[in-house]
């Protein structure tokens, strides 16, 4: 289902990007997480564009049609945040309504710290603000999770895709997509070969033809872009150190569902009811909690959220 949207190639920040879009009037520019695509979207985009937005949904770098760098270090914040701003270039706007679910989340949450200046408000999904911390997020992750835990064996080049490439690209994505969260599905070693030989039926949500379009995206690339995307984590970490205690200066809604392993995370709910999610983002509006929704938000309650962002939005 893609209801009339378009589609085509941009060149930004020195890679070819490409960028669906649908619908006139101002832009609302959404941003997928992993293992996703733009397509992520479709139902979002079809429901904006019908409110009188131009919603426009690129393939991040690393994933679909979009350039994919072989080397972790081309995927810093820097360079994703650079990417964004040369698109809202390209699409002759000033600012921009920003959405962003799972790792386009916090990409977005790294554009409006870099550039508030580009968004008009955000509807981020799924992972809150994450302010930076004393100490690199890899030694925070394996100190707390350990070894096995799916960013820290992320670390070392080339191990996950070998793994994921052993199997089925569809049946690893049925798995993922269907699960609360994909993390743990990527844990421990031999679980990747575990899904492949799972029955997984699939939710009312999510269709086979779904599955056949990430899978024909994904068995062209793989997935060594999005996993590069982790290993950046501690790079980032030490080029934002001019940020530390920075705060979001843009309106800001959030959404999560209250299956999703992201918001059951410790420390999580604390934070964000407890004042520090306020301190850190003073400008946020709204915090909603989905009841029976896991991860993959954005598709599990389309409606649902497409409501909830053009309810935001509307108001800036």
């Amino acid at each position: 289902m893609e209801g009339g949207i378009e589609h085509r190639m941009v060149e930004v920040n020195g890679i070819n990007m490409h960028v669906a879009e649908k619908g006139e009037g101002p832009v609302v520019l959404f941003l997928h997480g992993f293992p996703e695509l733009w397509y992520s979207w479709r139902h979002q985009m079809v429901g904006l564009a019908a409110r009188g937005y131009r919603a426009v949904a690129p393939d991040l770098r690393g994933y679909g049609d979009t350039d994919a760098p072989s080397s972790h270090t081309s995927y810093t914040a820097f360079q994703l945040v650079g990417d964004l701003i040369a698109l809202i270039d390209n699409l002759g706007q000033d600012q921009v309504y920003l959405v962003g679910h799972d790792w386009g989340a916090i990409v977005a949450w790294y554009l409006c710290l870099f550039r508030p200046d580009k968004v008009k408000a955000l509807v981020n999904l799924s992972v809150s603000y994450r302010p930076r911390y004393k100490r690199k997020p890899t030694e925070s992750l394996l100190a707390t999770f350990g070894e096995d835990y799916y960013i820290c064996r992320f670390q070392e080049l080339g191990s996950a895709e070998a793994e994921i490439a052993s199997v089925n690209t569809a049946t690893f994505l049925k798995a993922l997509l269907t699960s609360r969260d994909p993390g743990p599905l990527l844990l421990p070693k031999g679980a990747v070969k575990y899904l492949a030989d799972r029955e997984i039926t699939l939710p009312s949500w999510l269709s086979e033809e779904d599955i056949n379009y990430y899978a024909s995206k994904f068995e062209k690339t793989g997935f060594a872009g999005g996993i590069n995307y982790y290993r950046a984590l501690d790079l980032n970490w030490e080029l934002s150190t001019p940020w530390t205690g920075a705060k979001i200066q843009v309106p800001v809604k959030f959404i999560v569902g209250d299956l999703d392993l992201t918001y059951n995370s410790p420390g999580v709910k604390n934070y964000m009811f407890n004042g520090g999610f306020k301190k850190d983002v003073p400008l946020l509006q709204d915090i909603v909690v989905m009841e029976g929704v896991g991860h993959f938000i954005n598709q599990e309650k389309p409606d649902e959220i497409t409501a909830h962002i053009y309810d935001f939005i509307q108001k800036f």
